[in-house]
Parts: structure tokens; C-alpha cells; sequence
């Protein structure tokens, strides 16, 4: 009889031992970095081909929205643009002849200006001949002031060019992180609007758990340190995971009290954010428990 209680006994204490062992030290819910994607152009929807579930590269084209009406600009500016070419072409052309007209009148002024010095012609013909240089020089500048008009005009035609060239690339919808698409808002054939969600995409490669730990535990933890990560494995008891605690916040989660005793401290928890890496069975809001090295410490 007594050795039967004995071995009881022994094994209530091995029992309470690995009950002891196997309790977590935190417990909370992971979480993914989500990022809702939306258009930012207004428009009727092209494509829009990603299925919930989905995986997406980073960069990969998502949506693609109408860009019709974005063309037909772009044509017009280019229209005008071929318009301000053509008017500085003219207005060159006809500083040329004016140029050349200026050669023409300077070899009579040369001419004039010998006849002049034997009194074989007069002094009014020699004026005469400068002052049409100066009329052509100026009607010269006066092209040259023009032509700075239209070539003003050519760059405002490039600069709204360059708005609609961007707005353009903007229709295609990319995504900025490789992870999966876990929501849908829109389809193709629907009008969509700047600013308006199109789809949310998870990173689910690297996942957090975010657990809450005693002002107890919070000076025997470290950014950087490993840990060890469970969740629920049904009958077989849990699956476990390497973690790293990437998060500790400087701030206890309740407002404590001004005068506190020793037991009162303990009840005040920090959030801390742990790394894991997912193999693709960690979901986000999945519940999980940390254990953490903190026995020797």
C-alpha cells in the first residue's frame, strides 16, 4: 500500500513538474504588414487580375486602369508641340533672310563709303544705307524676343507632356512588398477612383507575434534575443518555431499608479513584438505563445 502511494505521489510531482516546464511565459496574436493598394487615377478598370490567396512579386503589375483619355491628351500636346517647332523654324528663316539682307546693304555702305571719300556720292546715301541696317538689326531682335516667346511655349507643352507621361504610368497599379493577396475590393470593368482600395496585401513570409509580458519579466528581455514560438497542434500538443524579439515598448500598456507596492508592479505588461520566420502555417490572428531564456537570468 505504501508503495503504491509513493508511486502516486511521484507521479502527481512529475506531472506538476511538466506542467511547470511547459507553460508559456507570454501569450498573444500574430500579426502580418498588410498594405491596402489603391488606384490613383480615376478610371474604368482594364485588368485587374490577382485572385484572393495569390502570391505577388514586388513591383508586379496588379490593376491597369484606362489610360484612352491620358493618349488623346498626350496627342494634343504633341500637336502643339510640332506647331512651336514649325513657328521657330519660320522665325529663324526669317532672320536668316534678314541677316542676309544686312550683308547685301553692308557691301553698298563699303561701296558708298569709297564713292564717298572721292565725292562721287553723297552723305544722305551712306545714312540711308545705315539706317536700313538698323531697321533690319532690330526687326532681328524683335524675331529673337519672339522666338524666346515660342520656345517658353514648348516648355510648358513638355512639362504637362512629363504630368501625363506620369500619370499614365500611374495606371498601372504595382505592388510595393511580395506577399499574398488576402483581400479583393474591386474587379475589372468597375470605375475606380484615386484613392480607392483595389486590394490588401499581406507579407506573410516574416510574421509577428505581438504578446504582453509582467513588469517582472520586462527586465530579464532584450531586442535581438531568441525565443521560442508554439502554437495549438491539436492532439499532438504544439508546434514550435525559432523567434526573435525584434520590439519592446518603453511604456507599460496601463497607467500605473503613483504610490505602488511590489505586487502591484508585476501586474503592469509591455507589448513586445517577436519575428518569425512563417513557413506557410502561420496565419495572421492566429494565437501563439512565446517562450522566452529567462531562467538564469
Amino acid at each position: 500500500m505504501k508503495t503504491r502511494s509513493l508511486i502516486i505521489i511521484t507521479a502527481v510531482l512529475l506531472v506538476g513538474c511538466k506542467n511547470n516546464t511547459d507553460k508559456a511565459d507570454a501569450y498573444g496574436n500574430f500579426e502580418a504588414t498588410e498594405v491596402i493598394i489603391s488606384s490613383e487615377t480615376n478610371g474604368r478598370i482594364l485588368h485587374l487580375d490577382p485572385t484572393e490567396g495569390s502570391k505577388i512579386d514586388e513591383g508586379s503589375a496588379i490593376a491597369l486602369i484606362d489610360t484612352t483619355i491620358f493618349h488623346l491628351q498626350k496627342e494634343e500636346i504633341n500637336a502643339a508641340m510640332r506647331n512651336v517647332v514649325t513657328r521657330v523654324a519660320l522665325i529663324n528663316a526669317q532672320n536668316d533672310i534678314l541677316t542676309q539682307q544686312i550683308a547685301n546693304i553692308n557691301i553698298n555702305i563699303s561701296r558708298i563709303g569709297k564713292m564717298l571719300k572721292d565725292d562721287a556720292a553723297t552723305q544722305k546715301q551712306y545714312d540711308d544705307l545705315a539706317g536700313q541696317v538698323a531697321v533690319l538689326q532690330k526687326q532681328i531682335n524683335a524675331n529673337n524676343t519672339q522666338k524666346e516667346s515660342v520656345a517658353a511655349e514648348l516648355s510648358v507643352n513638355e512639362s504637362k507632356k512629363a504630368t501625363l507621361n506620369e500619370q499614365i504610368k500611374r495606371c498601372t497599379v504595382k505592388s510595393p512588398l511580395k506577399g499574398t493577396v488576402i483581400e479583393k475590393y474591386a474587379e475589372a470593368g468597375e470605375i475606380t477612383a484615386a484613392g480607392k482600395p483595389l486590394v490588401k496585401i499581406a507579407d506573410l513570409s516574416v510574421i509577428k507575434l505581438k504578446v504582453f509580458v509582467s513588469g517582472a519579466q520586462i527586465g530579464k528581455i532584450k531586442t535581438g534575443e531568441k525565443c521560442t514560438i508554439r502554437i495549438d497542434n491539436g492532439v499532438n500538443g504544439y508546434s514550435s518555431f525559432p523567434g526573435t524579439i525584434s520590439y519592446i515598448s518603453e511604456k507599460a500598456e496601463f497607467t500605473p499608479k503613483i504610490i505602488q507596492t511590489k505586487d502591484e508592479r508585476v501586474v503592469l505588461v509591455y507589448a513586445v513584438n517577436i519575428d518569425v520566420v512563417n513557413d506557410g502555417s502561420l496565419k495572421s490572428g492566429m494565437p501563439g505563445e512565446a517562450l522566452f531564456n529567462i531562467e538564469n537570468k
